[in-house]
């Protein structure tokens, strides 16, 4: 893709350290002639790319306003995935979350209205919550519980499960994106990313970070130290896994084409890919004895742990997560292709490349 459908020519990528934003600016620097302009406090996942000339970056907190500026008043996009996305902390550190989801990126929503930026904000599929049949007992309905943008309305659990901290912070400030364009003319995209996985997505808890990681990254440090794989609540919650380069080909569909997707919400997210998190590990526990021959003898296994032991209280949860993507398919021209066995192999294959030499330095030690 070239800049020649559209207006862009400089970008302002803040986060562009993160899974996504480091996918997003290979990408643009791959494929395009626009500038980035990438801002985040932790150049780890985007070091090949600071000798780019077309890759500006600059290590800086979003809440050094006028630091910030200047790298907002050279650009024409504002592409915004500042965030704190782990499902471990929403009930852990609730006040952090909505501070880091709702407070601090509110004021880059400010500056873009205020300077006639047009901003391509990242929330989140949980806005969406839990299914209307979820709540009510009932079994899944594919006519109403498939999430539309439009349409479905946002159902979260009760103050006192602190887990819907971040999906209200992500609501609230989705609603503050479309105060400022009726008030103040914003142009926005709000995306909605739906489980996007692939190389570079979270740590490996006592190499690269501490804490616990979302499912795919806490699976690999299952299996790359022949550990069970942890099922919360028997791993019978569904989702739909969505292979990063599909995310960042509609990524880059919305960034050339800002006139069909202006001041629009996106699902974006392959619905064929659904399943529970006990099939995932199912899957998982496959590929990994297929890419490494070695392990053959090992006998992988899954253990059941209830909520409450592995995320603490004020825990709940969404039981499916189904997106309606019928509106990125007619105006952004996109469609997901790579299925979930696909990406699963290729964000293995990452993580065996990437962990494996440092896993056994610590069963050395």
């Amino acid at each position: 893709m070239t800049n020649r459908t559209s207006s862009v020519r400089n970008i302002c990528l803040l986060g562009c350290g993160g899974f996504i934003g480091s996918h997003l600016a290979e990408r643009i620097l791959a494929d395009t002639d626009w500038h980035v302009f990438g801002i985040d406090r932790n150049p780890a996942k985007i070091s090949a790319f600071l000798t780019n000339p077309k890759f500006t970056y600059a290590n800086i907190d979003i809440d050094s306003a006028e630091a910030v500026d200047e790298y907002l008043n050279r650009s024409d996009t504002v592409v915004s995935l500042v965030a704190l996305c782990n499902p471990s902390l929403y009930n852990t550190v609730p006040l952090q979350v909505i501070d880091s989801n709702f407070t601090r990126p509110l004021k880059i929503v400010e500056r873009c209205a205020a300077l006639r930026k047009r901003l391509v904000h990242f929330s989140t599929c949980e806005v969406y919550g839990t299914t209307i049949s979820y709540r009510a007992g009932m079994p899944f309905n594919s006519t109403t519980d498939i999430f539309r943008e439009e349409s479905t309305p946002l159902v979260l659990g009760p103050i006192s499960a602190q887990r819907w901290t971040y999906a209200c912070a992500k609501q609230l400030l989705e609603r503050a994106i479309f105060a400022h364009g009726k008030e103040n003319g914003l142009d926005y995209t709000i995306v909605r990313p739906f489980n996007f996985i692939g190389p570079r997505m979270d740590f490996l808890p006592g190499i690269d970070g501490e804490g616990v990681p979302r499912v795919l990254a806490c699976f690999m440090d299952a299996l790359l130290s022949h550990k069970p794989l942890k099922l919360v609540d028997g791993g019978r919650n569904r989702r739909t896994f969505t292979a990063i380069t599909d995310a960042i080909d509609a990524l880059m569909a919305i960034l050339a084409q800002p006139k069909n997707s202006s001041r629009r919400i996106f699902n974006i997210g392959n619905p064929a890919n659904e399943i529970s998190i006990a099939g995932l590990a199912k899957i998982m526990i496959d590929l990994y004895s297929e890419l490494r021959p070695e392990c053959a003898d090992v006998s992988f296994c899954t253990q059941t742990v209830s909520s409450m032991e592995f995320y603490g209280p004020g825990y709940e949860d969404s039981d499916r997560r189904v997106p309606d993507i019928s509106l990125a398919k007619k105006l952004l021209g996109w469609s997901p292709s790579v299925c979930l066995t696909d990406a699963l192999r290729v964000a293995i294959g990452f993580y065996i490349k990437e962990y494996s030499g440092a896993l056994a330095c610590r069963e050395v030690v």
